[in-house]
């Protein structure tokens, strides 16, 4: 090691967390450093290893600091650091926290390269190929070849989880792709298995879709703030999901060619039913949007309207898009969740006398019996108009 070696890294760091107090600063936040005393330490620990630059920021270097120093943030701030001088081109990768996954056959791989083509989130890609891994294993041990794949199979595989019900659903959801995928895409399996992959039915449950009432909505709109760009942005992305029901996951794909200002316009390219759909965009949602454009979306090559505001600048996730508006509601006293937004554009439709044909084409829902749920809360606001029943 040289003394330009430990300078770099030195500078680096000090580099890094003025960054850190300018976004933090823009943001109209309280400074908050974190990660001083591990850069430190990492810093002091480098210099005692005698460590080339080249050699820093590797995982191998990574395990031995973490447990020199004991931190249980370590590779949190060793990643950020990391990923901050990536961007600013000091290193050639950013540091991976985790080993390489173990490769799956070849089948298995293609649908995972297949996912990443249509730009799910990271999590998304790495929870797959765990369940994927999952029934793989489960399918060697059975000495069963995907060609002859049953529901029985799947069934079985089920079985072997102790989870909770949400968890389940949620694995069935990874399933259902992949055999989506070996039917219509490379056509492995005969019968398309996926739609037959569903829990056990469950009796006498009705829960009925919640929205808000107007003076509510009301309420939201004027608590939201203009001041910073994560303010912007969650701004934008309110008004996408009230006056256009869009879904979370809808309003983290939405890129910038999607968007026509001059049209007031919104084409998405991907629904859940699978038809891109163009959908007019009320005023004040389209001037949301070019106030988030101009002032609050920073400048990056993705064409993703939403994106992240650390460097590097990401597409959002839907988690992140739900989390962002859940904040807001929440800030402005109301005991409610991102979907209720979509499910209150779903009641104004009624509202205004719109089909449920026409309620299942605007909201994007592969059947109708989606689109009934909606249906019974506007008998509920008719009881109340006619009858002066509560709700």
């Amino acid at each position: 090691m040289t003394d330009r070696d430990s300078r770099m890294l030195m500078e680096s760091i000090l580099d890094y967390t003025r960054w850190v107090r300018s976004l933090e600063e823009q943001r109209g936040r309280p400074s908050k450093l974190r990660y001083t005393h591990i850069l430190t330490d990492f810093l002091f620990y480098i210099i005692h290893k005698g460590m080339a630059w080249k050699e820093m920021f590797t995982l191998k270097t990574l395990k031995a600091f973490q447990i020199y120093s004991g931190y249980k943030g370590a590779y949190q701030a060793l990643r950020a650091l990391s990923d901050y001088l990536f961007t600013q081109g000091r290193i050639d990768q950013p540091l991976e926290i985790s080993e390489p996954d173990s490769p799956l056959p070849e089948l298995y791989e293609h649908y995972l390269h297949f996912l990443q083509c249509r730009q799910p989130s990271t999590g998304y890609i790495r929870q797959s190929r765990q369940i994927l891994s999952l029934l793989h294993g489960y399918l060697q041990r059975h000495d069963i070849h995907l060609s002859a794949l049953k529901i029985e199979h799947l069934d079985g595989f089920m079985a072997t989880f102790n989870v909770t019900r949400t968890t389940r659903s949620i694995y069935r959801s990874y399933l259902r792709g992949f055999l989506k995928y070996l039917y219509h895409e490379r056509k492995v399996i005969r019968w398309d298995l996926a739609p037959l992959l569903v829990g056990p039915p469950q009796f006498a449950r009705r829960k009925l879709p919640k929205f808000l009432r107007p003076k509510q909505v009301k309420k939201l709109f004027e608590s939201l703030n203009l001041s910073t760009p994560t303010e912007k942005r969650t701004c934008a992305m309110v008004h996408l999901a009230y006056s256009l029901g869009l879904r979370p996951v809808e309003i983290s794909k939405i890129t910038l060619d999607d968007i026509s200002f001059q049209r007031a316009e919104l084409t998405l390219q991907e629904r859940k039913m699978g038809d891109p759909l163009s959908l007019p965009v009320p005023d004040q949602t389209i001037k949301a949007i070019a106030l988030y454009v101009s002032q609050g979306r920073p400048q990056s090559p993705s064409r993703h309207l939403f994106l992240t505001h650390q460097v590097p600048h990401r597409p959002l996730s839907p988690g992140t898009v739900i989390g962002y508006i859940s904040k807001v509601m929440k800030q402005a006293g109301l005991p409610s969740s991102a979907y209720w937004l979509r499910h209150t554009y779903a009641q104004n439709l009624f509202v205004m006398g719109r089909s449920i044909y026409e309620v299942k084409e605007m909201m994007g829902h592969q059947n109708i019996q989606s689109s009934k749920g909606y249906l019974h809360i506007n008998t509920e606001l008719m009881r109340r108009v006619l009858f002066d029943e509560e709700l």
